[in-house]
């Protein structure tokens, strides 16, 4: 696959996990969250280039430290989510400020990489991004899946009208 092929995905992929992730949306524990992540390691990893074999030892390094900010990013991002529960049991998410500045820090970290090996003279593939983002990706759908599982539904105040209050048998009118 070709680095624009490779660029327009990642694109596409930070813009979709942006535009859902922002929104108040549901937490299913049964789903399969893990298959995008999974699909972008598939096409990160069928590529020759993750490793530049010019400068192996440099490029390794960058490709893990790429990996280590790209877990560090999914999980301060899974832990700056807020989670709630409805009474009807379904568990809520929401990004919030904090997991934007996480998303930056994250994102400029992954820039100044870029340029460090770039100054190395290492050549750098788009499989790398694509495998941190898939690390990122794994990390915070992973936790808020397990945060979701410690959550129960909010417990009402007080009695609402007509707790208590017996009702009558149903009768068939004719």
């Amino acid at each position: 696959m070709s680095g624009l092929v490779n660029a327009l995905v990642i694109c596409a992929v930070v813009v979709l996990v942006i535009a859902r992730q922002f929104r108040t949306r549901t937490i299913s524990t049964d789903r399969r969250w893990w298959v995008v992540p999974a699909i972008l390691v598939f096409i990160a990893v069928r590529e020759p280039g993750v490793i530049d074999p010019h400068h192996r030892t440099e490029a390794i390094l960058l490709v893990g430290t790429e990996l280590l900010i790209g877990l560090a990013t999914g999980a301060g991002w899974a832990w700056t989510t807020r989670i709630w529960a409805e009474q009807d049991g379904s568990v809520w998410s929401k990004s919030t400020k904090a997991g934007v500045a996480v998303c930056i820090v994250g994102i400029g970290l992954r820039v100044g990489l870029f340029g460090i090996g770039a100054l190395l003279g290492v050549h750098q593939d788009s499989s790398a991004l694509l495998l941190a983002l898939a690390a990122t990706l794994l990390v915070r759908s992973g936790l808020l899946v397990w945060r979701s599982q410690s959550q129960s539904p909010a417990v009402a105040q007080g009695p609402a009208y007509g707790d208590g209050v017996p009702r009558g048998s149903w009768k068939e009118r004719v």
